[in-house]
């Protein structure tokens, strides 16, 4: 059972992975289009102060909690934190160069938030967890 379950967050992961490259380098929004039938517009899922940014922070939280499960199990929960980092840094960047995209400082933070925060809480658990 805890293998299967192991398993599916494998698989949640790496899917997320291939739908953050695929929402993050359209020229668009597919988002945009799929809930207002415009590429231009971005969604803003959370009503806050900070913008659509607060999105990027929930999904690469998403995102990294997974990602330091799947590689926890192989004790290699070092090597995703930097992969992660990365990712969530390059693929804002490279808003720079994709058609109808804009880089956003906001977005680039929220981004980064998301994974350091995510490592933060993971290795706090991970650490309640052998004192128990």
């Amino acid at each position: 059972m805890k293998n299967t379950i192991f398993e599916g967050i494998k698989y949640i992961y790496y899917l997320s992975l291939m739908i953050l490259l695929l929402l993050y380098l359209f020229p668009g929004s597919l988002i945009g289009f799929f809930l207002y039938n415009d590429l231009g517009k971005q969604p803003n899922l959370v009503s806050n102060p900070f913008g659509t940014s607060i999105n990027h922070f929930i999904f690469f939280f998403y995102l990294s909690i997974n990602g330091f499960i799947v590689h926890i199990k192989h004790k290699k929960l070092i090597y995703s934190f930097p992969f992660l980092l990365c990712v969530s840094i390059l693929f804002e960047l490279l808003h720079l160069i994709i058609p109808n995209r804009a880089f956003e400082f906001n977005d680039l933070f929220g981004n980064f938030a998301g994974v350091v925060s995510a490592f933060f809480i993971f290795n706090i658990i991970k650490k309640l967890k052998i004192k128990l």
